[in-house]
């Protein structure tokens, strides 16, 4: 093989490897996904497996919230915004829209910044950023304690 067929071959196997590497979704962002689905398919025992033990009664309101109404997603997708100590922000795009009574209500899903933390392997949901488009920062509404 000469070294014009090396280089060929090693850039191409390169190429492919980092691909492969970043065709995935973030696991951070996947679990905000899977839980928000979870939350709009009426699915408790789904989001509460998504959640961390400190969220997990403010999952359980989230989930009361939407129980009596229909729902329904549109354009959801999450991605992973950093990470601060044990904790990866990810923000959404996209809506829950809510109808009851013949009306639709959107909810807005890029105004919440997720928190999402690694526990033994598994990414969990454990509360949210509010972001108020009106200020330039986000108030931390809930935040595990380690």
């Amino acid at each position: 093989m000469t070294k014009k067929h090396y280089f060929i071959f090693l850039s191409l196997l390169c190429t492919l490897i980092l691909a492969a590497c970043g065709s995935g979704k973030d696991p951070a962002a996947g679990a905000v996904e899977n839980y928000i689905n979870a939350l709009v398919s009426k699915d408790f025992n789904r989001m509460s497996a998504l959640s961390c033990s400190t969220w997990e009664s403010d999952a359980r309101m989230e989930y009361d919230s939407f129980q009596a109404i229909a729902t329904r997603l549109d354009g959801l997708s999450c991605t992973a915004t950093g990470t601060n100590k044990d904790t990866t922000g990810v923000s959404c795009k996209g809506k829950i829209i809510a109808t009851y009574d013949n009306e639709d209500t959107d909810f807005d899903l890029s105004k919440r910044t997720y928190n999402v933390v690694n526990q033994g392997g598994e990414f969990l949901v454990c509360g949210y950023q509010r972001c108020r488009r009106e200020k330039p920062y986000c108030h931390r509404e809930h935040r595990e304690k380690h």
